[in-house]
């Protein structure tokens, strides 16, 4: 499939994990990707194997709006225009309300929700422009509770509320918004809960489809909403969770 040739997307938190696994993905299909992150020297490896004339690399924190809008800037210098932005780059963090440190918390709330508030203002004109898309990474913690992530349950419900309202107030440009939830995945946050066969086997129980899951299962779920294949989808928070939610289970105590 070739659904997003001529196209540009913009990918936050692509240096590893889904977001990598996003900008494969439609570099694949045929996109121009630009590629965002904190972690310079991670992502400019990561970067070096691929198309050279489809990629541009950008090193910044989503936290600080003035890197949402020179990567957006830089995009449209590079590329002309961009259709798509994926909204990925998160962080975690560990414990109830009470183990939660006002600096944690803080800091999950800045990449995750004012992070996301970031991106999508300085890319929302160029999208009307393209009557483009934005996916963001959620989680089945933006729809349901579990235990001791308070600060991070809090920031993944308050993205799923974002997607929700954005999207309507974006369809009257012709942009649409939708978000994946992804359940117990194989990537950078989850590589401590991933050495635990203990835990994983507690999450099988859970998931009919298996875990963890597969971080290119999730780009190929992104690839879906933002192409015209879902040209009729706004405003959808999509599980991507090998079944937890339909199994009304949650993640193990």
């Amino acid at each position: 499939m070739n659904r997003f040739n001529d196209k540009t997307v913009l990918v936050t938190g692509a240096a590893s994990g889904i977001g990598l696994s996003a900008a494969r993905r439609f570099l694949d299909e045929g996109a121009r990707i630009v590629m965002l992150d904190i972690d310079g020297d991670k992502l400019k490896k990561v970067a070096a194997d691929l198309p050279q004339d489809r990629v541009l690399v950008q090193v910044g924190d989503t936290a600080d709006k003035a890197t949402a809008a020179a990567a957006v800037k830089a995009t449209v210098e590079r590329f002309g225009g961009l259709h798509i932005l994926i909204n990925n780059a998160g962080i975690a963090t560990d414990g109830d309300i009470m183990a939660t440190s006002e600096e944690d918390f803080a800091r999950v709330m800045a990449v995750n929700v004012t992070g996301y508030y970031h991106m999508a203002k300085a890319a929302m004109p160029e999208l009307v422009k393209t009557r483009g898309s934005i996916v963001m990474t959620s989680s089945v913690s933006g729809l349901g509770g579990d235990w001791e992530m308070f600060a991070y349950n809090t920031s993944k419900g308050a993205v799923s509320n974002m997607v929700r309202a954005m999207a309507m107030d974006a369809a009257k440009d012709g942009v649409r918004v939708n978000e994946v939830n992804p359940s117990f995945t194989d990537t950078g946050l989850t590589k401590d809960m991933v050495s635990k066969p203990e835990l994983v086997a507690k999450f099988n129980e859970r998931m009919p489809l298996g875990a963890p899951e597969d971080p290119d299962g999730v780009a190929a779920a992104m690839a879906f909403l933002a192409s015209d294949d879902a040209r009729l989808i706004t405003g959808v928070n999509l599980p991507v969770d090998a079944g937890l939610m339909a199994s009304n289970g949650q993640p193990p105590q």
